[in-house]
């Protein structure tokens, strides 16, 4: 319940727009899931996940993998600004490995 309340208030401060999406992170036990977003439009511009991947590696190293997939991705649709979205997760471990990854191909939050 105190998850679904943190992600709330992160969530009301953070908006994204065409110009400069929101990076929203799930991180579950066994996956890992970033995607950038258009609030104005409710659409998903790029996304990276484990789901149905063959990667490997531990959970910082995936993290790290989807970081610089999502930073690839999102360089080839000429986003170069976003804004980060934790969710209810710290920033610590898993999400900043992911973040770094994003930073190092290029993408700016």
């Amino acid at each position: 319940m105190k998850a679904i309340f943190r992600a709330n208030r992160t969530r009301a401060k953070i908006h994204g727009t065409a110009e400069r999406p929101r990076l929203s992170v799930n991180i579950s036990n066994k996956h890992i899931t970033a995607q950038l977003i258009d609030d104005d439009k409710g659409s998903t511009l790029v996304y990276a996940t484990t789901v149905g991947s063959k990667l490997t590696g531990t959970k910082t190293e995936l993290a790290a993998k989807i970081g610089s997939e999502l930073g690839k991705k999102a360089k080839t649709a000429k986003i170069t600004k976003a804004v980060f979205d934790r969710g209810s997760k710290l920033y610590a471990g898993r999400m900043s490995a992911l973040a770094d990854a994003a930073r190092k191909e290029g993408l700016e939050f």
